[in-house]
């Protein structure tokens, strides 16, 4: 059994999503990992991982308005010394996942077609995000 581990940084221009499938799927190929697992952790509590279509934009954009109606900034929320947006994105993070797993095979990430892996920032302005990726197999 083989492990390689890295962390990656990317920076978020604003609320919503960044298709990070490309920079994961290059940490697979660097481990030189032929079959296993791809674990994807995001180190923080107001941003998180989806597993998303990657074809039609509208998906992503629906979720995100879906979000806002579920989680909306305008409630009372007793949490809010980094401002008004930082509570209601915790409860986005609690409600999505923090990380995701996806199968490796002949050295690639197992991604359906219409699949790619997003970091969804919850917070409105931009910040940098770390997410450990760890190959195993």
């Amino acid at each position: 059994m083989t492990a390689h581990q890295t962390t990656l940084r990317f920076p978020t221009g604003q609320a919503g999503f960044s298709n990070i499938t490309r920079e994961v799927q290059a940490v697979v190929a660097e481990s030189g990992i032929s079959i296993g697992l791809c674990t994807v952790f995001v180190q923080h509590t107001s941003a998180s991982l989806v597993i998303q279509e990657n074809a039609d934009p509208a998906v992503l954009r629906d979720l995100e308005a879906w979000m806002s109606d579920v989680v909306p900034q305008s409630r009372r929320w007793e949490h809010d010394d980094e401002g008004p947006d930082d509570m209601p994105a915790h409860v986005r993070s609690a409600l999505t996942k923090t990380s995701e797993s996806i199968p490796v095979r002949d050295g690639h990430l197992v991604l359906g077609i219409w699949q790619a892996l997003y970091l969804w920032e919850h917070r409105r302005r931009s910040h940098t995000r770390s997410v450990v990726v760890h190959v195993q197999g």
